[in-house]
C-alpha cells in the first residue's frame, strides 16, 4: 500500500488522530493501534483476525 493510513472516522494518520480509540471489534481500550483498514484494533482482536497496523515500526500509547 503506498501513502499514509489514516483513521476512517477522521481521515488523519495515528498521530494526528483526536478520536475515542477504542476496538472495533470488542471495544476495548487498551493498547489500541490503527492498522490497514482505518480501523483500531486491540492486539488480541488484530492477531485473531490477521489485521496489520498502518504503522508496524511505532509503539503503542
Amino acid at each position: 500500500m503506498s501513502g499514509d493510513i489514516v483513521c476512517a472516522q477522521c481521515d488523519r494518520t495515528e498521530q494526528l488522530c483526536t478520536c475515542d480509540r477504542f476496538c472495533m471489534l470488542c471495544k476495548g481500550q487498551d493498547h489500541v493501534q490503527l492498522a490497514e483498514d482505518g480501523q483500531y484494533y486491540c492486539p488480541d482482536c488484530r492477531e485473531a483476525c490477521d489485521v496489520r497496523l498502518a504503522n508496524p515500526g511505532r509503539s503503542s500509547h
